[in-house]
């Protein structure tokens, strides 16, 4: 696919094309993510306090992955808004490249700090967010050898969007798929047949991550980009990275937040219910990404579709395009949240066959999946926001239902109405933040239509 089609081509067939590989590449990072849990959850022995241990290290995984999106989802949206006005103005293509260049150098930048954080302070970490003598052992294990292959996962995730916003769906989709495959080609090897457990599954993960930035690598080294890997990375320009903090400092909020959210329930999980409360929202957490991803990959691919037009100023194909993200990921995300409330056994039956933890797990399931109902109305808002380059908007949003909301009843709810409680906070704060998305994105929306009247566009159909 050519850039310029971001603008020209036919609006339904294109949403399509970019949303699929790009729902796609989610679905198989719903493997990438949860599949050493499931080869852990069913190891022979000790296998739910593996499982709780693995657990433990995804708040620290989440920040890892907060530092990637910030350069990533902050770069990535500003390059595609300046390839959308590369039709009118020569400057742009430059403009796109410098942003490109800046936001490389940051990722690696972030890869050093991160490495020499999680290796000197990983002990204080995991048991900050809820380790017992137990379990650290195996949250340990894991943790160091993932944060010695922290510079592959910060490539590999933060410049995967570049790829994405020049309209190249299916090389992005790959480059996840590559990792993704050989992820679970690795870890049986590595967890069962070397008996190398905890260790195998890291080690599994940190090669496979390290094949996915090469083969990005390559993209950016081919004809087929326009935006290339150059001398320009090692030149950092004051003002394009506070272009890009400004724009990334949402994605930033909502990812490192969810790390805080994910050390406040453990927290109070171990403190007022023991290891195999951590270990159920473990379970809990891994079942949300099979729901929640599919949403974030549709609007992913979508994303780019939305930035260039607005750079275009091609504002009724922008409409068109956000009507119909909010149809699609209503429906689907509607009739998954169904399908989860009426099985909870078989999806949490999916990581383990421990009893004790399903039998905490399954019913608690069902109130912490409520507020999915409502949540693709604040996804797609701030994929809009994102979009378009509104970045307050954006970061308060981010802010409400993270820090504001749901961090709080997280840590008040069990001290009022006991452990179970704490599964209720997700809903609470989903439901009033996703409805004060839908009011913002409203508004938002109506201010910008009023710039399209005078611009009609035929055949965006």
């Amino acid at each position: 696919m050519k850039t310029e089609e971001l603008g020209s081509a036919r609006i339904l067939p294109l949403m399509f094309r970019l949303a699929l590989p790009s729902l796609a590449s989610c679905l198989i990072n719903v493997l990438y993510s949860i599949v050493d849990r499931i080869y852990i959850g069913h190891l022979s022995s000790a296998s739910s306090a593996a499982l709780t241990g693995v657990g433990l290290c995804l708040p620290v995984l989440q920040m890892i992955s907060a530092f990637s999106a910030f350069a990533g989802s902050g770069g990535a949206p500003l390059c595609a808004i300046e390839l959308g006005k590369k039709e009118k103005d020569s400057s742009a293509q430059i403009q796109a490249q410098k942003i490109f260049s800046n936001a490389f150098f940051l990722l690696l930048f972030f890869s050093a700090v991160l490495t020499f954080t999680v290796l000197l302070f990983y002990r204080p970490f995991l048991y900050a967010f809820g380790a017992s003598e137990g379990t650290f052992p195996y949250a340990r294990d894991y943790l160091r050898i993932y944060g010695c292959g922290t510079v592959f996962v910060q490539l590999a995730m933060g410049l995967n969007p570049f790829i994405s916003c020049q309209g190249h769906a299916k090389t992005a989709m790959l480059s996840v798929f590559i990792g993704a495959v050989l992820n679970i080609i690795l870890d049986p090897l590595f967890i069962f047949v070397l008996g190398m457990g905890v260790k195998g599954a890291a080690w599994a993960t940190v090669i496979s991550q390290g094949i996915s930035a090469a083969w990005i690598f390559a993209f950016f080294l081919s004809k087929n980009s326009c935006l290339k890997i150059d001398s320009r990375i090692f030149k950092p320009e004051g003002s394009i990275i506070y272009k890009i903090s400004a724009l990334g400092i949402s994605p930033f909020i909502m990812t490192v937040t969810e790390s805080g959210v994910y050390a406040v329930y453990n927290y109070g999980l171990h403190k007022f219910g023991g290891d195999n409360w951590v270990g159920a929202m473990t379970l809990i957490q891994n079942v949300q990404l099979i729901v929640y991803l599919p949403l974030a990959g549709f609007c992913s691919g979508i994303q780019p579709l939305i930035s260039y037009n607005y750079g275009a100023r091609k504002f009724l194909r922008m409409k068109y395009v956000i009507t119909v993200m909010l149809l699609v990921t209503g429906i689907t995300e509607i009739l998954l949240v169904m399908s989860v409330s009426f099985f909870p056994f078989f999806y949490t039956g999916i990581f383990t066959g421990d009893s004790q933890l399903l039998n905490i797990a399954a019913p608690m399931l069902r109130f912490y999946i409520l507020g999915m109902y409502i949540m693709w109305l604040q996804h797609c808002a701030q994929t809009v926001f994102v979009a378009l380059g509104k970045a307050k908007i954006s970061v308060f949003i981010a802010c409400l239902r993270k820090i504001i909301l749901l961090i709080p009843l997280a840590f008040i709810f069990p001290r009022i109405f006991g452990v179970e409680a704490i599964f209720c906070a997700e809903p609470c704060a989903t439901f009033c933040s996703a409805t004060t998305s839908g009011f913002v994105l409203y508004f938002l929306c109506k201010k910008i239509w009023k710039a399209s009247y005078s611009e009609m566009e035929p055949r965006i159909l």
